[in-house]
């Protein structure tokens, strides 16, 4: 093999990496790990939580799961998402929203919601 470099989501390509990097580099797709830090959403749900079009959020999200940080489940009639754990880009993710004056308050918000749907 040559100089060949092991990626954080799993695979064995720097193609592989720089998915990863590229699908961190966006502000929106970080607000979507965010939000789904704690628990899963469906699309529409995600979607609400933006000023863009239903469309834009479906390529951020594809952007996600091409890079192996999300999974998509249907269900249904609706498409669930959620983040795929013990991924060492999504807990490098967690602790640097713990930091982030954005993204601590999605976490909140994402861990309120997770309590909710366990409640009862």
């Amino acid at each position: 093999m040559e100089d060949e470099t092991f990626d954080i989501a799993g695979g064995s390509s720097v193609g592989a990496a720089q998915r990863v990097f590229h699908a961190l580099s966006s502000a929106p797709r970080r607000k979507i790990l965010a939000y789904l830090s704690a628990s899963g959403l469906t699309a529409g749900e995600i979607a609400d939580r933006f000023s863009m079009s239903k469309p834009a959020v479906s390529q951020h999200l594809s952007v996600l799961e091409t890079a192996g940080l999300i999974r998509r489940e249907k269900q249904g009639q609706f498409v669930h998402y959620s983040l795929i754990e013990n991924n060492l880009v999504n807990t490098l993710n967690g602790f640097v929203q713990e930091v982030c004056p954005v993204g601590r308050p999605i976490k909140k918000e994402s861990q309120a919601r997770a309590r909710v749907k366990e409640a009862p």
